[in-house]
């Protein structure tokens, strides 16, 4: 167990190894209560929203769910999130734990007439139940990417969200604080392995999801991120030019992933000799080499760019790769 955000959270339970097997082969569990949740209501509601992050909520209904960035005048990442739209002016948005009083007052300070930003985070917790076997580990219906709806599990009433941070098939499970110990057990009673932090990271960064704090923050734009994609540009919102102007002129730098071709674990803040630093870095458990992410010079940010990592002293290959690092086509045979 380790502090993290306020929270006593754990690292790992058997391991980061096997936990991270489970999740790419069959099922894990992580409790994920951390998170911050941040609910907005009112008429004002939507152009609120739409004011203030960076994705088209237009795109988005009642039961429907989109990753989006709150983005500061400078086009930095206040935060990424997830916002749940629950009716037409009603909308719950998922943080990062270590954002949650930044995200909460930034919103806050924005409201509008006809906007009530509320923090309910204390309201929930967060079970997320991830890996190919999730759904049926679970008893539950195939359902789309990014929706939601209410359900149960062994008489637990949740809301079913179709969201993950692995890269595999999976939900995360939103539930009442003071019926979180009975929903644990019940996932894992079903047969889900106990998942910590370090399982978690490892398997964001095999399929290049972003850590806030580590690849993307406030002084980082959406688009040296990659992150363009969830930037409606053509809409009007906090940072927009400087988001703009970023696109039309071109990024400096780039945020590439990269596998080791020497022996050799990248970490956060080692130099890369070409110009840059690493950002995320582990042993990819499916791969069994260091693989990592950081940013370099816009001209070095290519698939097949050789790059060279200060670890700990001792110069070490890297190669910049496309992403994500891991594809499901090279998961090893057995697996789902």
């Amino acid at each position: 167990m380790v502090p993290f955000a306020g929270w006593e959270m754990p690292v790992q339970y058997e391991g980061v190894i096997l936990e991270h097997l489970a999740v790419r082969t069959d099922c894990g569990a992580f409790d994920v209560s951390h998170m911050g949740e941040i609910e907005v209501e009112g008429p004002g509601a939507p152009e609120l929203l739409r004011s203030l992050l960076s994705n088209d909520l237009n795109r988005i209904e009642p039961g429907r769910a989109q990753y989006t960035l709150l983005t500061n005048e400078r086009g930095g990442i206040v935060d990424d999130l997830i916002v749940y739209q629950l009716d037409a002016f009603q909308f719950l948005l998922v943080v990062n734990a270590s954002n949650r009083e930044l995200d909460f007052e930034w919103l806050k300070e924005h409201e509008i007439r006809g906007s009530d930003v509320r923090d309910v985070s204390e309201k929930y917790a967060l079970v997320a139940v991830q890996g190919p076997r999730s759904i049926a580990v679970l008893g539950l219906e195939e359902a789309p990417a990014f929706t939601f709806a209410e359900g149960t599990i062994d008489g637990v009433e949740c809301v079913v969200n179709r969201t993950g941070y692995t890269g595999e098939k999976g939900v995360e499970l939103l539930v009442a604080s003071e019926d979180a110990g009975e929903l644990w057990d019940a996932v894992l009673a079903r047969g889900a392995v106990p998942c910590g932090l370090g399982a978690r990271d490892t398997l964001r960064l095999e399929v290049c999801y972003p850590l806030h704090g580590n690849d993307i923050g406030p002084d980082t734009d959406a688009i040296s991120a990659g992150l363009g994609w969830v930037c409606a540009l053509d809409n009007d919102f906090t940072g927009v030019d400087a988001l703009r102007a970023v696109k039309d002129h071109g990024p400096e730098r780039g945020l590439v992933a990269f596998v080791m071709e020497e022996k050799a674990i990248p970490r956060q803040g080692m130099a890369i000799a070409e110009g840059g630093e690493v950002t995320s870095g582990s042993h990819s458990p499916m791969l069994e080499h260091g693989i990592g992410m950081g940013y370099v010079p816009s001209p070095l940010a290519q698939p097949g760019q050789e790059i060279t990592i200060d670890v700990r002293g001792k110069p070490r290959r890297g190669r910049i790769v496309e992403k994500p690092i891991y594809k499901r086509e090279e998961r090893p045979s057995g697996g789902a």
